[in-house]
Formats: structure tokens, sequence, C-alpha cells
């Protein structure tokens, strides 16, 4: 982790901070080092303050067998490139600590004094200001971070093997439909269908069970005690099948499957999302490890949008560790190291979720089309000469029908049916009939303007004076 530092007046201050987890390859430090840097420094300088130090904190338990001191040396590398990747933005680390195992070693200090070889001890765990605040505040410590990665972490268990047969046999069936344009959609729903009947299966045992603080608002913000939180894990690990599993693992790949499944970030459906994300990253076990990053994506949002950054942080770390070109994960992350208000994420799932409702429902109302719409819409494209076919009742549903309607009703009248001002039906090749005047001369030298209302019979003059009016206009 980095965290930026600012003077102002003599008194300083702590800035942004930027988390990721540490890769398991060295080669990829590099990396890592220059775009961290980069994020935590150019977003302090895009809130308008560039930091004027910065403090590294490198922290990892040791391996098995692997001592607290051989961990320091093994990220001593990683800790230089840290420094000269501040170092080329002009922000210069101060100081670099190793944490590990209950102590801490200094990368900046060679005095012995202070910072011996064997590391500094640690306070005991609860025993600081801070903590002791928290307590009287009623806070809860949530355990160590071994405790807390354990809910993400794919199974090691016997269990195991079974769902890697069932990834490798649902894989089979569900890779080729994603990767069919046809299909693909069918294939999204069917998993967000899935994803709903499970979050719906673990709402209802936990209301059950009667277990406050492991659904809702207080277990994604962490209230919940580590072993409260051990026990609904396993309770969420026994309501999911290895196959339901595995077809939401692969079903989650998909992009647009993934952004629909992370519109359940608030109210009732952000706890029970929640920890169907965490039960599927612990399911992707053995080759189907970089799968995880897309269950641990949505865990990470769901906390950050819920007020947890501490899990949120992890998780994305998780997910970049499980992928590191994530990008979904890696602008996440960013975003929650930056300190943003994800309000503005929710804002537009929101808004995409409304949008989609609203145009499912007029595909819904526009799909069953009946004969007769079917029928007027070919009408309306035909020719002329499709005018003197009558229209069915019901066939105005699209504007398209009803200007096929307008263009063969017969106009009102009480004597001779003859044609629309301005219209020529067919066979009559133009020609009109002239109407005799009341002393019996024809009146057929009169010239008739179309739209004027005085070729339409005897239909009401108001009418006629309307739509004259309209056609002069334009």
């Amino acid at each position: 982790m980095l965290a930026a530092l600012h003077d102002r007046d003599g008194r300083g201050r702590f800035g942004g901070r930027a988390r990721l987890g540490i890769p398991g390859n060295a080669d990829d430090w590099a990396s890592v080092a220059r775009q961290l840097t980069e994020g935590l420094v150019k977003g302090s300088e895009r809130r308008g303050a560039l930091p004027e130090s910065i403090v590294a904190f490198l922290c990892q338990d040791p391996k098995d067998g692997e001592s607290a001191r051989e961990v320091m040396e093994r990220l001593r590398p990683l800790a230089q490139l840290l420094r000269t990747a501040c170092g080329a933005l002009d922000v210069p680390v101060i100081e670099a600590l190793c944490i590990s195992d209950g102590r801490f070693w200094s990368y900046c200090c060679p005095s012995e004094q202070c910072c011996p070889s064997d590391g500094t001890p640690m306070g005991l765990p609860g025993t600081s200001v801070l903590a002791a605040a928290a307590t009287y505040a009623g806070l809860q410590i949530r355990g160590s971070l071994r405790e807390f990665r354990a809910r993400l972490i794919p199974w090691e268990t016997v269990a195991a093997l079974e769902q890697e047969s069932a990834l490798n046999a649902v894989s089979m069936a569900l890779i080729p439909r994603i990767l069919d344009d046809v299909s693909r959609t069918v294939v999204a729903t069917e998993t967000l269908d899935l994803a709903h009947r499970v979050m719906c299966r673990f709402a209802d045992s936990t209301s059950a069970a009667g277990a406050p603080g492991v659904s809702g608002v207080s277990a994604v913000s962490g209230a919940a005690s580590v072993s409260g939180a051990l026990s609904a894990d396993l309770r969420d690990d026994e309501l999911l099948c290895h196959d339901e599993a595995a077809t939401l693992i692969l079903g989650l790949q998909d992009r647009t499957t993934r952004d629909r499944a992370a519109e359940w970030m608030e109210g009732d459906e952000a706890g029970p999302a929640l920890r169907l994300w965490r039960a599927l990253a612990r399911r992707c076990v053995g080759p189907y490890g970089e799968h995880a990053a897309a269950p641990l994506t949505l865990a990470g949002w769901v906390a950050w949008s819920s007020g947890d950054e501490l899990e949120a942080r992890e998780a994305l770390a998780m997910a970049l560790g499980a992928d590191p070109g994530y990008l979904f994960a890696r602008l996440l992350h960013q975003a929650c190291n930056e300190g943003l208000d994800p309000e503005s994420i929710r804002r537009c799932l929101r808004k995409e979720r409304v949008d989609r409702a609203g145009a499912e429902m007029i595909a819904s109302s526009a799909s069953p089309a009946s004969p007769a719409s079917s029928e007027s819409l070919v009408d309306a494209g035909g020719a002329s000469g499709a005018a003197s076919t009558p229209s069915r009742s019901g066939a105005a549903s699209t504007p398209s029908t009803r200007v096929a309607s307008r263009r063969r009703r017969k106009p009102r009248s009480t004597g001779n049916a003859e044609s629309r001002p301005g219209s020529r039906p067919s066979g009559t090749a133009g020609t009109r009939r002239p109407r005799a005047t009341a002393d019996g001369s024809p009146a057929s030298e009169v010239p008739t303007r179309a739209g004027d209302g005085t070729g339409g019979g005897t239909r009401s003059r108001r009418g006629a004076g309307r739509h004259g009016t309209k056609q002069g206009e334009t």
C-alpha cells in the first residue's frame, strides 16, 4: 500500500491511498509498481494537491516454512521498485516498511539501534488508542488479514476436485453457447435467473436460521464476527450445488452478464449478492483460478457500494491478482483508492436497469403482432393501388398503419362516392365527374384547389376549411 503525505503550514496529513495485492510472480513487480505509483500521484494531482512524499507498506504473511525476515528480504526488490517509480515522478518515498508475522522492518533506515535486523515487534492487536476508541464506539474487530482472505480464496479441500469436474462438464456445453451470437442472450438470461434464485435461497436460509448480521447491510459492512462469518460461508457452500456454481462462474465471464449482475448493489439485494459472489470466488478452483476475477470484482463492487472499503480493496486486489488485465477490477480499484464516491456508478447502473426494463416492456407489447397489423404494414409500404384494400379493425397500432388506414378511407358524402380532394383513385385516370350547380350549368370550369374542401361532396364547410388551412400553411 502507498499512502500520500501532504504538508501544509508545518502540519502533515495523510492524502490518498493506493493498495494492491502483491503479485506472486516477481516479473510483474515493475509494471505493478509503476501503475500503482502513477495512479496515486496523478489521482492526487487531479484533486488539486500533489503529494510532498509517500510512505510504502509491504504486508505479507510468511509462507509454509518461511520466516518473517525471509519475507522481508524477498520483498526488498519490490520496495526498491516502488521507491524508483515514485522518484521518477518527483515524489520521494520517505519510508518503506515491511510488515510480516507481527513484526516490521524499514527498508530506508540502516541503523540497527532503531531498526534491528530481526524486526521490531508490533503492538498487540486491540491495544492501540484507535482500537480502544473503536471498541467504545461499538465497532468489532474483523480479525487478521489471513482470516479475511479465507472467505475469498478458492477451495483446497476434497470438494475442490468435485467442483473442478463440474466446471469441466459445464464448460463443454456452455462455452459454445456463449460464443454464439444467437444463444448468447439466452445464456445471459439463464445465468441471471439462476443467480437470482440462489440469492433468494441465501436470504431465505438466513431468515429461517434467525442469524442477524449475515445478510443485509450489517453483514456487508463487516459487523459479523469471524466465527459468524465462517459459519455463514459454510452454510452458503452447502446451499450452492457444484453444477450451479459452475454455470454461474462461466456465465459471468460474459461482460454484459457481469454488468447486469452488478446492479444488485444496494438495498435487500446487496447482502445476498455479496454472499453469492464470495461463494463463487471460493469455487474457482484448479485451472479456473483466472475465472475468479469476475466474482471477486463483483464482491468488491458490492462491498464498496455498501460502505465497506476494506473488503472492497481486498477483493478488487485479489481480482487483479487472478487476472492483472481485468479492466473492470482495475477501474474500480483505482476509484476506490482515490476516495471517489460510488454513487456516480450506482446512478449509471440504476439508469441502465430502468432503460432496459422500459425497452423490454415496449418489445413485449409490440412483439405479438396481429395478422391485421402485419397486413396494414405491408399495405402501407406497397403501391398506391393498395388503397383500395379495406383495413380491419384494430390495425391502427403503429404510425405506419394509421397512414395506411387514412389512405384507404373513403370520404364521407351523402351522394356520389367520390375521391378525396387531391387524390387519384385507380381506374379513373384522374378525371372527375362535374357537379351541376343550382341552375343546371356544369361547374367543371371552376378551378378546384387540393385541400380547399370544394371537391369533397357535401362535406362540412368547417371541416374543409380546417384541412385547407393546414395544407396552405405547410
